[in-house]
């Protein structure tokens, strides 16, 4: 989300005149757009903003520098009396006023704008230009959801982001095809909960995620769809069918769970037990036997037993993940688990990690090597190290290396996997490009289940 939020603020000051640039010397304006889920990425914004000052004296520079995202709206206040060097502070429901906020910090006023307005921030933000579209490459991000209603109990997003508010469908589907009419062949919908999207559909009535990627799928020329991020209690039928029913629809899902443990859940506020992320996972896996899974993981919540800790890895062995992300529990200020009087010791937390971590590694390691010798469609990205070299991703999100194949980037072409490496997958491109074949329950962008 924070990519995407990235690339409308760029697009929001292109009308300003404003071009982007890679080094922070070549500046005239500086955003560090922020991630306040964890205590480290909230510290690294100090570190960077450090950084930034030392920089701009050495230099004698007058960029400007500014924070948004959602440690701005977090810590707005915190930020202007630790860094002077900040011009301007903005929230990520604010971003659209990007010009008018840096006109008056120009003036010497130091801005901080972290309400949350009562009109639609995506009303006002442009489209980005064509050759911004193609520049960002042939998968985009689409935003149809935002805020939080869940209040798990370790989680900032709800203060941060503001309540759940969904998109009109007309207006998603505007966006979307306007992406494809530029060049791009993926879309993911985005949402810090994205399975509860209930926006105004075409017809006037309220549509679920299920029905708003159907109606994706009818757009010409967009060849895949995903979304992220999921809540294990918004995987409703409709939606599991549509993972049936919609070839476009990736087999790959994101479902974080967080734990293993029942009792480590409820604390968690998450309204879930195990069981029922094992029986969402069995109706997935039966709606689409080629499904691979990704989750979430946070260990050392406060009050984590060592059998706590168990049931997390016992889960983790049965549900066979083809990719996770895991972390140790960091407390947010304002969230009721921060006070908790159990906190889980550094050195215990960091042990538990390491373990759940070469679980999920080995889980991965399996699933690719799984892969080897299958045949997948490869959505070609970028250009890879060596000349000829291509980069792809699988429908799988697996990074695919194909040297010299018969296609630029933004094709879609079959590939035989060669070869398994840690952090990515090699490819033997076949003889026919899969550029114009419309997705099919029998394509190869519908591989045969995979067992990790």
């Amino acid at each position: 989300m924070n990519v995407y939020d990235s690339q409308r603020m760029a697009d929001t000051l292109a009308r300003e005149g404003y071009v982007e640039t890679q080094e922070p010397a070549d500046a005239d304006l500086v955003i560090l757009n922020t991630c306040h889920i964890r205590e480290k990425a909230a510290e690294k914004v100090y570190s960077e903003l450090g950084r930034l000052r030392k920089a701009k004296q050495e230099a004698g520079s007058d960029t400007m520098i500014a924070v948004a995202g959602c440690v701005a709206q977090a810590e707005g206040a915190e930020i202007m009396r630790r860094a002077p060097v900040v011009d301007l502070v903005v929230g990520p429901q604010s971003y659209h006023r990007l010009p008018e906020l840096l006109a008056e910090a120009k003036t010497g006023k130091r801005m901080v704008d972290t309400d949350f307005p009562v009109d639609d921030k995506f009303d006002h933000l442009p489209a980005p230009s064509r050759a911004a579209t193609r520049s960002r490459g042939p998968a985009a991000f689409v935003t149809v959801q935002e805020g939080c209603d869940k209040f798990c109990t370790f989680c900032v997003v709800p203060y941060t982001r503001g309540a759940e508010m969904s998109r009109p469908v007309a207006k998603i589907v505007d966006e979307a095809t306007r992406l494809v009419d530029q060049g791009v062949r993926e879309i993911t919908l985005i949402g810090q909960n994205v399975n509860a999207f209930h926006g105004t559909g075409e017809d006037g009535a309220t549509w679920g995620l299920a029905r708003l990627l159907e109606r994706l799928a009818r757009i010409e020329g967009l060849a895949r769809l995903r979304y992220t991020t999921s809540h294990p209690r918004d995987m409703d039928d409709a939606l599991i069918a549509a993972h049936r029913d919609l070839p476009q629809l990736m087999p790959y899902l994101h479902l974080p769970v967080q734990s293993g443990s029942d009792r480590i859940l409820a604390a968690m506020n998450r309204k879930h037990g195990r069981e029922d992320f094992f029986a969402i996972v069995a109706k997935m896996r039966a709606a689409r036997p080629d499904l691979a899974l990704s989750s979430d993981f946070i260990v050392g919540f406060p009050g984590e037993t060592d059998a706590d800790f168990a049931d997390t890895m016992d889960l983790v062995h049965q549900a066979r993940f083809a990719s996770a992300y895991s972390f140790k529990y960091s407390p947010r200020p304002g969230t009721p688990a921060a006070d908790h009087a159990a906190q889980v010791p550094e050195e215990l937390k960091a042990e538990r990690l390491a373990l759940l971590q070469k679980e999920l590694e080995a889980s991965k390691a399996a699933f690719d090597a799984a892969c080897r010798g299958r045949t997948f469609d490869i959505l070609l990205e970028k250009p890879g190290r060596q000349p000829g070299q291509l980069i792809g991703r699988s429908p799988y999100l697996q990074s695919v290396v194909v040297n010299n194949p018969p296609a630029p980037i933004g094709d879609i072409i079959t590939v035989t996997i060669t070869d398994v490496g840690p952090n990515s997958l090699a490819g033997r491109c076949d003889a026919r490009a899969a550029s114009d074949i419309a997705p099919s329950r029998g394509s190869a962008a519908q591989p045969a289940p995979l067992e990790a």
